[in-house]
């Protein structure tokens, strides 16, 4: 009986380590340490490469290093999409490994909601804070965003889902996280930004599909919504 019940503990352990799909609305991911081991991986609603995206969600962290936020990797291709926090009040945007830097005012430690998009026709790349749109920036005009990515939600990849170092890696929560294969308005943003939903065909808060690696819990958000 005890070898029975030690082989379902392990089994359920094995099961819980997989990809799961679930609705993650009103909970966050969080990273409670600095690590090179933590880390959620997520897996897109992505069939062909981006040429538009915009991706929208909520941090938390009284983090003042330099960390990542959103790391999605192409394979032979890092820093294919990459939103990297580099000091408080400065954001770089990476594309295809070419980086754009927006600079907004900030107080640490304070939610965010950060909304970035980016349309391959003009190369504009957008950038918004707390629902404050900030000066546009351009890069990689005619480029293609290449699919089948690794996403990494706490660490910065170096490699194809891998490469982590400690120095990089996110600690604090993450939540309502969203993408789409297209540019949003101004007024969906805010919307956004205020609390609305609407569907997100690439990644999807409420239908998220997701790992978690180390140690990373999924809590209640409990800090009010920037």
């Amino acid at each position: 009986m005890d070898k029975l019940l030690l082989c379902v503990s392990v089994l359920a352990s094995l099961l819980g380590a997989f990809a799961q799909t679930a609705d993650l609305s009103g909970k966050v991911f969080v990273f409670p340490r600095e690590s090179s081991t933590d880390y959620v991986t997520l897996t897109p609603k992505l069939e062909t490469p981006l040429q538009n995206f915009t991706l929208c969600f909520r941090a938390y962290s009284d983090l003042l290093r330099a960390y990542s936020l959103f790391s999605y990797n192409a394979q032979d291709k890092d820093n294919e999409l990459l939103i990297f926090k580099n000091e408080v009040g400065s954001y770089s945007l990476y594309i295809g490994r070419t980086k754009v830097t927006f600079k907004v005012i900030e107080m640490v430690p304070s939610p965010v909601h950060i909304c970035t998009s980016w349309e391959s026709s003009t190369g504009i790349a957008e950038f918004w804070v707390n629902g404050k749109p900030l000066v546009k920036k351009g890069l990689k005009q005619g480029y293609v965003v290449e699919g089948y990515p690794k996403i990494v939600l706490g660490q910065e990849q170096d490699s194809y889902g891998g490469g982590f170092q400690k120095v990089q890696s996110f600690v604090g929560e993450i939540g309502d996280l969203y993408m789409w294969d297209s540019v949003l308005s101004p007024e969906q943003i805010l919307s956004l930004q205020q609390g609305s939903y609407f569907y997100a065909n690439v990644l999807d808060w409420h239908e998220l599909t997701y790992e978690l690696k180390g140690y990373v819990i999924v809590k209640p958000l409990v800090w009010s919504r920037a």
